[in-house]
Order: structure tokens, then C-alpha cells, then sequence
């Protein structure tokens, strides 16, 4: 079944601006916040926390989850477009924010991701590879979450 072009991007992070980022086992070196495509049927915000809680572990309903209200639209790295219907080329991202009391350690999907760690935001922001996830990390500054 092809992926739909629609996903979430969630930035975990803390008060004091520490930004959890994974690194993508299809793609050692390649760091970014939780990522994945909606499934037929689901709200954002239920994309949001099945993607959270595949990828980290993590339960987003006992924390606070904000939608902040920005979409990215990009196009799909090559490497990638297998998994979407013929003639999709781009993506639709819609970010929210995940704000915990600590940094928590997440448990990772050997399947998704290799590594994990807990980074400054402006650290953080230089790490991602994906140009939407960075700048999403860097609007932590302006106050958006």
C-alpha cells in the first residue's frame, strides 16, 4: 500500500529548549525529530501520537502536544518515492511540538532508527538533515511552543 503525501513532523523538546533527535537506520548520519505519514481515517493529531509512540516509545497524551499551525511542503527525496503512488513527487508536513518536563530516553525501533540523543536547539537544528525539520527546531527560539 502506497504512503499518503501527508505527514506530521513532532520537535520533542523541553522547557529549557533540549531537542530529542533520532537517527534514521535507512540512513545512518541522517538525525532528525519523529516523522511519519497519516493513515486513511487519522486526525493529525492521531498521526502525531501513533508516530510518537513508534518511534520513541513515548505516550504524547500525558504531555503536551501543540499543533503549531505550520505546513512544509517539499519534495520527496528520490530514495524515497517508492513508497508513494506513481507520479507523487510531493509532501505536505504539518509540525507539532511535544513538550516534556525532562529529556526522556526514548525506546528506539531497530527498524526506524539507530541512535538517539538530546541536543540544544540551535545544536540540534545543525544536526538535522531535512531543511523543514531545522527550521522547525529553530522557531523553538521565537517562542512558538
Amino acid at each position: 500500500m502506497s504512503k499518503i503525501p501527508i505527514s506530521v513532523l513532532v520537535v520533542i523538546h523541553t522547557a529549557d529548549l533540549q531537542v530529542l533527535l533520532l537517527e534514521r537506520s535507512d540512513a545512518p548520519g541522517f538525525w532528525q525529530s519523529v516523522t511519519g505519514s497519516q493513515e486513511a481515517g487519522e486526525t493529525l493529531r492521531e498521526t502525531a501520537i501513533r508516530e510518537v509512540r513508534e518511534e520513541t516509545g513515548l505516550d504524547a497524551g500525558q504531555y503536551t502536544l501543540a499543533d503549531w499551525n505550520l505546513e512544509n511542503q517539499f519534495e520527496i527525496y528520490e530514495r524515497w518515492r517508492h513508497r508513494y503512488a506513481p507520479g507523487i513527487t510531493h509532501n505536505t508536513e504539518h509540525v507539532f511540538g511535544l513538550l516534556l518536563p525532562e529529556p526522556l530516553p526514548a525506546t528506539l525501533s531497530p527498524r526506524e532508527h539507530l541512535n538517539q540523543c538530546w541536543r540544544p536547539w540551535r545544536e540540534a537544528a545543525e544536526k538535522c538533515f531535512s531543511w523543514s525539520n531545522a527550521e522547525a527546531i529553530r522557531k523553538l527560539d521565537g517562542g512558538i511552543a
